[in-house]
């Protein structure tokens, strides 16, 4: 089975959608978890796909796209851009869930990140102002693909000027932060629980 990585296009962003919920659970296929299968997309894939076109990718094989890279080259501009254009639209169609948040189900503690999304610490993003997500569907996972897209990827972020990136991710997401640690990415911190996240950062090449 041959797979391709070419760059996003608009065609695509329903299967942007569809990857980020089939591994929107540390990873594993998140479908039976929310009742809005575009939500978690709202929020980790399809902003980025359509705010910052140019430096989205995609993995196409036989059986069409079943993997992405998406991130914006500066953190706080993209964040100031969602504020704008892309939050407003979807305040509109999911209510700010009420307390008390412990009675929230998976699809409302979505709902709240659009009312009040949180802002990237200024500690981690001026330092490394890029920061991207990455998601490969099974079937594309274990064969170097992972690796090519991250290439990729920081070449685009090298050519705009850019020095460092950075990322979140869950700790429970053992498989990634294996990933991540592998490729050469460095442990700015790790935070407990509520925020639940380390932070990642690395070089671009430049």
């Amino acid at each position: 089975m041959s797979a391709s990585i070419r760059p996003y296009v608009s065609e695509d962003l329903p299967a942007l959608y569809h990857v980020c919920l089939a591994t929107g659970d540390s990873g594993n296929d998140a479908s039976h978890l929310y009742h809005d299968w575009k939500v978690l997309g709202h929020i980790y894939a399809g902003p980025y796909a359509v705010l910052s076109p140019e430096s989205a990718y995609v993995v196409e094989d036989e059986f069409g796209v079943g993997g992405y890279i998406v991130g914006p080259h500066n953190t706080r501009e993209f964040e100031r851009q969602l504020e704008s254009d892309w939050w407003p639209e979807l305040r509109t169609h999911y209510a700010d869930p009420p307390e008390p948040r412990d009675q929230w189900s998976r699809d409302q503690r979505m709902a709240y990140l659009i009312h009040h999304p949180p802002r990237t610490p200024k500690r981690i993003c001026e330092p490394y102002p890029a920061h991207l997500h990455i998601n490969l569907l099974p079937r594309l996972q274990g064969m170097k693909i992972g690796r090519l897209l991250i290439r990729t990827w920081l070449e685009r972020m090298a050519n705009m000027g850019v020095d460092q990136a950075h990322l979140g991710v869950g700790p429970a997401n053992e498989r990634a932060v294996r990933f991540y640690q592998a490729y050469g990415f460095k442990e700015i911190e790790r935070l407990p629980a509520p925020y639940d996240v380390i932070w990642f950062g690395i070089s671009t090449g430049r």
